[in-house]
């Protein structure tokens, strides 16, 4: 179904939204994430690989998005924390595997408990039935493009 027109686009303000609300979202989980000494980004990527069995760095391009040069930036800062280690793959010595220190693992036991938190923060002006419109509408639009996290997420429920 097509809504826009370029008559009615320069009056849309939905991308800017969509837009604005991400950036929204990062700014508010850096915020909770100050004490942590880690950014929004840095808490995706550790969320990811302690919720999934995501566990190399092509696989964390893929689900985040990101080109292999912000991937290769992000896991060398994480390194440098000490909070992920890189491992040669026992059963492909030519890959990498991505593998939590027990610090990372500490840290990335408490994500889910701040993620939430920054959530709230991020959607608590809607009542619940707006925040289930609104995640079915989400997904709706990505399902729809085909977004392959998108359609695994929706798989595992």
């Amino acid at each position: 179904m097509k809504h826009f027109t370029c008559d009615n686009f320069p009056d849309s303000n939905l991308g800017l939204l969509i837009g604005r609300t991400h950036a929204l979202k990062d700014r508010i989980l850096d915020k909770h994430l100050i004490d942590e000494d880690v950014t929004a980004a840095q808490f995706k990527v550790l969320i990811i690989l302690q919720l999934t069995t995501v566990d190399s760095p092509a696989e964390l391009c893929r689900y985040l998005a990101l080109d292999s040069g912000a991937m290769t930036r992000m896991l060398d800062r994480l390194e440098q924390k000490g909070l992920i280690v890189r491992e040669r793959s026992e059963g492909d010595r030519r890959q990498l595997r991505l593998v939590l220190t027990a610090e990372g693992g500490r840290l990335a036991g408490r994500l889910p408990q701040i993620g939430a938190e920054a959530m709230n923060e991020l959607v608590g002006v809607l009542e619940p039935a707006e925040l289930t419109s609104l995640e079915q509408i989400l997904k709706k639009i990505l399902l729809a493009a085909g977004d392959s996290v998108t359609i695994m997420r929706i798989g595992d429920k």
